[in-house]
């Protein structure tokens, strides 16, 4: 007998919330993408078969968690110049 298969909604919201964290909603587009992916995820393993969507949940985490991953970066290259900067000007100063 065939079951037919649903598409995770937690699935979705995870990827449009990735997206929405590259666009309109930096941080909470990307904190929801996150969350809602894992749960999605979690939701698809335990479904038996019934729910689909696992590509759309882990594209929805990729985008979130480099989203994070950049925001990192960011933060440690300006407090690394930054210091650097104070750094030098107790040099000089």
């Amino acid at each position: 007998m065939n079951q037919i298969r649903q598409t995770s909604p937690l699935a979705i919201t995870s990827l449009v919330s990735g997206i929405l964290g590259w666009t309109l909603l930096p941080f909470i587009g990307t904190i929801v993408a996150i969350i809602t992916g894992h749960m999605a995820r979690s939701e698809i393993r335990r479904s038996n078969g019934r729910l689909e969507g696992d590509g759309l949940a882990v594209a929805g985490l990729v985008l979130g968690w480099t989203s994070v991953a950049l925001l990192v970066i960011g933060l440690v290259v300006v407090f690394a110049f930054l210091g650097g900067l104070a750094w030098l000007a107790t040099l000089h100063g």
